[in-house]
């Protein structure tokens, strides 16, 4: 029988995909249904689940059967412990067997999973933990220190000891959630001080989940899928972990902290044929120098999180012999816009978001939330359970029905009057071939209101004439008022837990700053 993993062509994509389809990729129905079967159980005899690439090396092979026996002896130990249907999880570790036993086994017997990006100190937890009020935090020895104390929180360290404690409960489980039961808390990033809303996910929520899967990133089955991304975050848990391994698919997951040229060497050694990452993942191994060491396997290549500059986009089609393909849409609206990765009659727009996915409409619309013309600015909204849903991104369509990123609405400069994107800046400084990375705000100005003001990573050393080298790539590939008026070295960039540029926190930086000197 064929269903929609089997097509791979955007015509078949436009032609046969139906929420039908996507139910038959599955075992549960709109009744019954566990994430945790339908990406572990029922492959156990599918052989490898995981690559685990670690930062220093030793990487591990996990297969289905050891996460499936083990998630449920955890599920088992779960009611030991008096944890019920619907009390939360949380799961503060990095990819690695206990990762997958706790995220899984949770989900098993009916509680919330809430992975936590391990990076996060006293003050990020904190606020994580007030909020969602789990009854176990699963953790390292070195984390559990500074998680807070809760009456009704029991912290748990997950090492080989408690792994192999395990061994006492039985191998299976039987599952018994609904569909619409939680499953999964997803925080978005954000900073310590603001924390933002949980997005709160069902077991069917795997389901609509596979529209990203098979035309965001071009996953299907028999490919070998690395993920660079923390399945701490949307992108690392739902694309790169549950949506393939749901398919049966062996993924890759890495461990530490990220080197470019680790993954490089990575890419050759586990013959990987399907990537997806962060655009920051992509910078870094641009930046690493390593590409030409290593033979490369992949067939398909995405990025998400936001726009990749045309340089580093040059060094993906040259290194890997594919163009990057698009794949937009945020934590809380899921992906809206993709490049069809994989299907031989899309052809791929370098800089674009892509089409929408299929069955989904999207627009480009003006302040009065009417269409805007091809090539207009507005913003993108997409229509969802009748409405029209802000993405709070701005963005153009092209007259060919490519979508276009225009930069987060509250990254716009407007300068004398002229609309200035920061994306579209920071791409230009980007082709300078000293500057490794760089970001654009707007800081305020007597004369035109704000100006463009450059922060700029670099090993070469500052000065006027860099200064000037900088300025003129920008008037040169935008327009004479686009340039940064200021330009800042620094030794790093700010970014969310999940690699973004974090732009607002630049802002909030020059802010206090211009306080306190006035």
């Amino acid at each position: 029988m064929t269903n929609l993993t089997h097509y791979t062509s955007y015509a078949d994509a436009q032609a046969h995909c139906s929420a039908a389809g996507l139910w038959e990729l599955f075992d549960g129905d709109a009744q019954v249904m566990n994430i945790a079967h339908e990406c572990i159980d029922r492959h156990v005899d599918a052989g490898e689940a995981v690559v685990l690439v670690r930062a220093a090396g030793d990487d591990e092979s996990i297969s289905f059967r050891q996460i499936s026996e083990a998630s449920s002896r955890f599920a088992h130990f779960l009611v030991e412990e008096g944890v019920k249907a619907g009390d939360r999880v949380a799961v503060m570790l990095e990819p690695s067997l206990a990762f997958y036993v706790a995220i899984f086994g949770a989900m098993k017997m009916g509680a919330i999973a809430v992975p936590m990006f391990t990076l996060f100190g006293p003050d990020g937890i904190r606020l994580r933990v007030q909020d969602c009020k789990p009854r176990l935090v699963v953790t390292n020895a070195e984390k559990s220190e500074v998680v807070p104390a809760g009456d009704e929180m029991k912290v748990l360290v997950a090492d080989e000891a408690f792994l192999d404690s395990l061994g006492r409960f039985s191998p299976t489980f039987e599952v018994h959630t609904r569909a619409d039961d939680l499953a999964i808390f997803q925080y978005t990033s954000g900073t310590t001080r603001e924390l933002p809303d949980a997005v709160k996910h069902t077991h069917r929520a795997i389901v609509t989940l596979m529209l990203a899967a098979l035309y965001g990133t071009g996953v299907r089955p028999g490919d070998r899928f690395m993920c660079p991304s923390s399945p701490a975050w949307g992108h690392g848990l739902w694309h790169g972990t549950l949506a393939p391994l749901a398919m049966g698919v062996t993924i890759g997951a890495y461990a530490g902290k990220f080197s470019g040229e680790r993954l490089l060497q990575a890419l050759e050694a586990h013959r990987f044929n399907t990537l997806s990452a962060a655009a920051t993942h992509y910078r870094m191994m641009r930046n690493s120098g390593a590409a030409s060491k290593h033979r490369y396997f992949l067939e398909k290549v995405s990025f998400t999180g936001e726009p990749i500059d045309s340089e580093t986009a040059a060094f993906i089609e040259a290194t890997f012999g594919h163009k990057a393909c698009s794949m937009y849409g945020t934590t809380e609206i899921g992906v809206c816009l993709v490049s069809y990765p994989g299907a031989p009659d899309f052809p791929v727009k370098a800089g674009s978001l892509g089409k929408p996915i299929p069955g989904l409409r999207v627009q480009v619309q003006d302040a009065d939330g009417k269409p805007c013309a091809p090539g207009a600015t507005g913003e993108l909204k997409l229509w969802r359970r009748g409405e029209w849903v802000p993405t709070k991104d701005l963005g153009r369509v092209d007259e060919d029905g490519y979508f276009w990123h225009g930069g987060r609405a509250d990254d716009v400069i407007i300068s004398a009057g002229w609309t200035i994107g920061a994306v579209e800046v920071e791409d230009a400084i980007l082709k300078h071939p000293d500057v490794k990375e760089a970001a654009a705000i707007g800081v305020p100005d007597a004369l035109r209101g704000l100006v463009v003001k450059a922060f700029v990573v670099s090993d070469r050393p500052a000065g006027e004439k860099f200064v000037e080298e900088i300025q003129d790539a920008v008037r040169t590939r935008l327009s004479q008022h686009e340039y940064p008026r200021q330009v800042s070295f620094v030794t790093e960039l700010p970014k969310t837990p999940a690699g973004k540029i974090h732009r607002k926190k630049l802002r909030e930086q020059e802010a206090a700053s211009a306080a306190t000197s006035s």
